[in-house]
């Protein structure tokens, strides 16, 4: 019986994920299907009970049920415990589901790739949605000097006060004042496709790291490099995440490099 897999997000038709595992299920003669399923806020359980009936053995999940997957999860792995979201959920020996986070290992990835040290190093956190909370836990974990900036500020102090190490917390628009004395900025704010970008000082010898890739992070990569920032989007990430979701389910870590090099020709061509 042919496998299902897919992801499920609202919005969730702009998605590449469909053709990244889809292309990696060929590459390794598995025999399942990778579909995206939109499903709007609220209603993750119905969906997951549906699919659950429908022998689906697992999931990649966004916004906007990261928190609620985990929620839902009858069991949860360590770190998507202590992120307080899932991207991912995995059948269960039980017949639930396993929620885990790959976000968090496919951010080590690209920073890894990229040589970039945030040991020591002063590092501000724009958001502080779902991809935010995995961010932060690992820029902690990997002894950042992390700074959390959003315009809702009890919002990032909750991601704040559920970290290990403290990091300082203040609005967006303050962070924004101060990313001069930032060595890494690493953006989660989405602007979408309105054209606009975040206003950034000077960058030399700086990373600005954009989670977001194609037309939503055109305009912010583009000013940031009018800036002398040195910059990373969200395509490798992408591809990374989707990577360990796909060893989570199929124990095979498929080829990231020939998948980035397809999304970023597909991207290309419509940005």
């Amino acid at each position: 019986m042919t496998g299902l897999y897919g992801v499920i997000g609202d919005p969730i038709a702009h998605s590449l994920s469909p053709l990244i595992h889809n292309e990696w299920l060929r590459e390794h003669d598995i025999d399942a299907t990778y579909k995206a399923m939109q499903v709007p806020a609220g209603e993750l359980e119905e969906a997951l009970a549906t699919l659950t009936r429908q022998g689906a053995r697992g999931l990649n999940i966004t916004l906007p049920h990261k928190q609620a997957a985990l929620a839902l999860a009858e069991e949860k792995g360590d770190l998507a415990r202590r992120i307080g979201a899932a991207n991912t959920l995995v059948r269960a020996e039980s017949g639930g589901w396993h929620a885990e986070n790959t976000d968090a290992s496919g951010f080590i990835h690209t920073l890894d790739k990229a040589g970039v040290d945030v040991a020591g190093k002063n590092v501000f956190l724009l958001g502080a949605g779902g991809s935010a909370r995995a961010l932060a836990v690992v820029l902690t974990d990997l002894g950042a000097d992390l700074t959390i900036c959003n315009r809702t500020i009890s919002r990032a102090q909750e991601i704040a006060d559920n970290l290990q190490t403290k990091p300082e917390v203040c609005s967006l628009d303050v962070g924004l004042e101060r990313l001069a004395t930032a060595e890494l900025v690493v953006n989660t704010v989405s602007l979408g496709y309105s054209g606009q970008a975040l206003e950034l000082p000077k960058g030399t010898g700086k990373t600005f790291y954009d989670i977001s890739y194609g037309k939503a992070a055109a305009p912010t990569i583009a000013h940031a490099i009018t800036q002398d920032w040195r910059t990373m989007d969200g395509l490798r990430m992408l591809v990374a995440q989707a990577a360990f979701a796909f060893e989570l389910w199929f124990g095979i870590v498929p080829d990231m490099e020939a998948a980035e090099t397809r999304c970023r020709a597909i991207v290309a061509a419509t940005t």
